[in-house]
């Protein structure tokens, strides 16, 4: 089965639910108008369902080869780069002071989804030297922003982040890589770097490393980190390539999925290179804080691979759902041979699929409309307000949203019962390539740690009293739905008895983790990851929320289109189906006194 961009949810997604139009409305984006949005998505739509779509299996059984510190890509994979590259779609999101289209980050949410369903081990490219952008042009110094922004916009090269190390993984203050002063004001890096995605490749004609790496002499732990541009082709200052540099791929890694995305090891200063013994990099901002100019691309690659969660999700579904109905097995009403589908089992598994994908995607969509008005707001109290928003909800999205993408693509593979674990079904690569997701660009725990130390317990306290008010006031909002029409009466009930369920359930494990916070800080980390599922949950379900009060309002108007009834379907069944899952994480949460006096003494030996 091909993949097809689902264009109408996207665009109800949008418009209903993120705020468009209120995106649209700033100053920033006064060239850009609903048409020319459509547009986009409709051109997005065809580039990924007619040229990336066709490589996703092709990738997955063809990997990247490495050759004598070359890559050479899955077949089709470097000619569909130069169409990405013939698009433009690079630098959808950026700035135009850096040459950039400056369309809004909502928009590109909706691109990268679909250009990730449709071959997440091709997005991945992009997806990293879009991090990569992000970090030059707001730490870079303006030569080399000029050096470097153009031809990255462009896509003529590519970036990657390289933080990892063998004995620095979460732990980065254990960084090794070191670099040495030069008397030009250059330096020279030596060191390795590992699990570095799409570290070497033929896609492009250079590779802009961001290297986090120790000055020689600097104090050890996060505070001597400072961040290196370390070009694969040194760079003139007229923007021609010169030798290679330093930097070696020593080899691809043989993974679980992602088959199509070289993941390579990279020698730094191994001698390898064109310029003598050692990688040629340039500071980037201020010695000594890498590791926060480094957050502006793991910040944006988090942002990303929560997004990843969306979109593998919906092509596992529709790869469940067009199987479902065409496999006959057991006997209908009528006595012949039935599709799967209308099994009632079945379709409660497809339902989850469904319902936890649209969930995702509404919340994708409107932490892009907060990273949006953060930034363009007219407003500088309004931008404050949207960022704090934004920051809240990027380990929610990250955490939430890669951890259900397991559950979804898993349930995919049982919708097709003995076929799914069968690779030629296709079933089996969405699973395996979902199960990085909640690994890479700091894991699930990671993610619920920021959640709840830096957010919930000190920055961003505010916005979970905004968030409660909010879904309050959804939940009167579908008391009203429901008095006003009663063919809906029953699914807006359960909506608002649940909705309200759930926020009582977050408040409670909230106050629980501020009361215990200080006194009992292990009792506070057992219970964070439930504590962001709860929280992912709950989100997703006041977007279920808002979206079922607009297909009721839609359907009471009697539009008679299948999209708005299979919408409120899917809000009615997360509310039934998901939300309820809400109270028993806040227990979790809750229970962590008991549950961590008990089971401590059982690792301490």
């Amino acid at each position: 089965m091909t993949y097809r961009v689902p264009l109408q949810e996207i665009r109800f997604a949008m418009k209903s639910l993120a705020g468009l139009g209120e995106v649209l409305s700033s100053p920033d984006f006064n060239e850009a108008d609903e048409e020319l949005i459509d547009a986009v998505l409709d051109e997005n739509a065809r580039f990924v369902e007619e040229v990336l779509a066709p490589l996703n299996a092709i990738g997955d059984r063809t990997p990247a080869k490495w050759n004598d510190g070359s890559v050479r890509t899955s077949p089709g994979f470097r000619a569909a780069y130069a169409k990405f590259v013939e698009g433009s779609w690079q630098s959808l999101p950026h700035a135009p002071d850096d040459g950039g289209q400056g369309l809004p980050r909502l928009l590109s949410a909706a691109v990268n989804e679909s250009l990730h369903a449709s071959n997440m081990s091709f997005a991945l490219c992009p997806m990293l030297t879009d991090g990569v952008i992000d970090a030059l042009s707001r730490v870079a110094g303006a030569e080399q922003r000029a050096l470097y922004l153009p031809h990255l916009l462009e896509g003529r090269w590519t970036g990657a982040m390289n933080l990892t190390e063998s004995q620095a993984g979460s732990d980065l203050s254990q960084i090794a890589t070191r670099a040495v002063p030069q008397d030009d004001g250059s330096y020279r890096l030596f060191g390795q770097k590992i699990f570095i995605t799409y570290g070497e490749h033929d896609f492009a004609e250079n590779i802009v490393h961001l290297v986090l790496a120790r000055v020689q002499g600097a104090a050890a732990g996060i505070s001597g980190l400072s961040l290196f541009v370390v070009p694969k082709y040194l760079v003139a200052q007229d923007g021609t390539l010169g030798p290679r540099n330093d930097v070696w791929c020593a080899s691809l890694e043989h993974k679980l999925g992602i088959h199509g995305s070289p993941t390579a090891m990279l020698l730094f200063g191994d001698g390898k290179g064109e310029v003598g013994q050692g990688a040629v990099g340039h500071l980037i901002g201020e010695a000594g804080h890498g590791l926060a100019n480094m957050f502006i691309v793991m910040n944006s690659a988090r942002f990303s691979v929560g997004l990843q969660g969306v979109a593998i999700s919906d092509r596992a579904f529709q790869l469940a759902l067009g199987y479902a109905k065409e496999r006959l097995q057991g006997k209908g009403r009528s006595g012949g041979s039935q599709p799967i589908a209308h099994h009632p089992d079945v379709q409660r598994m497809l339902m989850t699929m469904k319902s936890l994908t649209e969930s995702m995607r509404a919340l994708a969509y409107a932490t892009a409309a907060h990273q949006d008005l953060s930034v363009h707001h007219p407003d500088a109290d309004m931008r404050a307000r949207h960022e704090a928003f934004f920051e809240f909800l990027i380990p929610v999205l990250k955490g939430y949203c890669t951890e259900t993408s397991l559950e979804v693509t898993s349930l995919g593979i049982q919708v097709h019962g003995g076929m799914g674990f069968i690779e030629e079904s296709g079933a089996a690569q969405y699973y395996r390539d979902a199960r990085i997701l909640p690994i890479y660009e700091g894991t699930t725990a990671i993610q619920a740690n920021d959640l709840v130390g830096r957010k919930v317990l000190r920055h961003a306290a505010f916005v979970v009293h905004e968030l409660l008010r909010q879904m309050n006031a959804a939940g009167g909002a579908l008391d009203a739905a429901a008095a006003e029409h009663p063919a809906y009466r029953d699914g807006l009930r359960i909506m608002a008895t649940e909705l309200r369920a759930g926020a009582q359930a977050w408040e409670e494990a909230t106050d629980f983790l501020r009361q215990t916070a200080g006194k009992e800080d292990d009792v506070v980390l057992l219970g964070s990851v439930p504590y962001l599922m709860l929280t992912g949950e709950l989100l997703c379900g006041w977007h279920m929320a808002r979206a079922a009060l607009a297909c009721s309002e839609a359907l009471a108007e009697g539009k008679d289109d299948h999209f708005h009834a299979d919408k409120f379907a899917s809000c009615v069944f997360y509310a039934s189906h998901i939300l309820p899952r809400a109270m028993q994480r806040a227990r979790a949460v809750r229970y962590g006194l008991v549950v961590n006096r008990h089971m401590a003494p059982l690792f301490q030996s």
